[in-house]
């Protein structure tokens, strides 16, 4: 009986590589093999992807296990696909030593970043979640850590793409690594002379009604400060502990303050100073004070503050209803780590 045509061609050799031959039979089952294995890593990262979305105080760490799990099948599956093939990967030791030596010289940059990668996956200084801010400025949220890039989205939904090796080499400075809120500092001014007493009662109370201003407590505490003498102003700073969740917009966090600030001094009738220069006139005619106001027909001070007060409204303040609304892209924050 005459051979089976399939057989004779499944066993026909295509390359011999040493004491190795690579057949048809041999090739077909190995690509098979790695396809197998890059369907199942892809699998497998929606799969962990799903879980994590419904796991948020796992998230990090499920995120680690879905790189481990995409990373080992696709190199088991590419190792399994080569043994099938019938190359002896003990006889390529020496070859591959050589190709990795030109490699890495061409692609030392990709490697770098790959390296990179790996380390930020494992010390999770920087994570998926975390709001970054880099050294040229750029901040956002931390979307995903590839092998060779990470993906930061910004709060103007701008996706900014930093080589894993920037992450790890630069200065980063994490705002939410721990998961705890930051304390900022607002500037703003007053004209000299005004009662610092009662630019800190109207600061702070309008410090304390913004939405996402945290309570006070023994160590976390809102404040005013008098930092210093400007050429025309009195320097201050409110000193406030913002939620988590608005730490991660510092953008609109400080134009959200500074609204409130220039309403709450406005409503106290707390004068914004601005660079001018001071004319006093102390007579006119013969006349001063009250008397010579009354002989120019001037309203006095006094009157012209009740009426400012009487006309006085809440304003509207864009900058913390932005920080009100979620933005349906944004990773979930990371959980508190003890």
């Amino acid at each position: 009986m005459s051979d089976n045509p399939l057989q004779r061609l499944d066993a026909l050799e295509l390359v011999k590589l040493g004491k190795s031959a690579i057949t048809v039979g041999g090739l077909g089952a190995g690509i098979v093999i790695v396809i197998a294995a890059l369907l199942a890593a892809r699998l497998a990262a929606a799969g962990l992807r799903r879980l994590r979305a419904r796991a948020a105080d796992s998230g990090p760490s499920l995120y680690v296990v879905e790189k481990l799990t995409t990373y080992g099948l696709v190199l088991v599956g590419l190792l399994a696909g080569l043994s099938t093939m019938g190359i002896d990967l003990t006889s390529l030791t020496v070859f591959a030593g050589a190709v990795g030596v030109g490699v890495g010289l061409g692609l030392q940059g990709v490697i770098k970043d790959f390296a990179s990668g790996v380390s930020l996956v494992f010390e999770r200084l920087v994570a998926v979640g975390d709001f970054v801010e880099l050294s040229n400025g750029a901040r956002g949220v931390v979307h995903e850590i590839g092998p060779r890039a990470t993906r930061i989205r910004t709060n103007d939904a701008t996706d900014v793409i930093v080589p894993n090796s920037v992450l790890v080499n630069d200065q980063v400075i994490n705002w939410t690594l721990r998961n705890t809120t930051r304390r900022i500092r607002v500037p703003f001014v007053t004209a000299f002379g005004v009662d610092k007493e009662a630019v800190r009662e109207a600061v702070l109370k309008a410090a304390r009604s913004v939405p996402f201003t945290s309570a006070d407590d023994a160590v976390r505490r809102t404040q005013v400060w008098l930092v210093g003498y400007g050429e025309h102003a009195l320097k201050f700073e409110l000193i406030v502990w913002p939620t988590v969740e608005a730490v991660r917009r510092p953008a609109a966090i400080f134009a959200a303050y500074t609204w409130a600030i220039d309403d709450a001094l406005r409503g106290a009738g707390i004068e914004i100073p601005y660079p001018q220069r001071d004319v006093r006139l102390r007579g006119l005619f013969g006349e001063e004070g009250e008397d010579a106001r009354a002989a120019l027909r001037l309203e006095p001070r006094a009157a012209r503050k009740a009426r400012g007060k009487a006309a006085a409204h809440v304003s509207q303040n864009d900058a913390a209803d932005e920080l009100g609304r979620e933005d349906p892209d944004d990773a979930p924050p990371r959980p508190a780590q003890g």
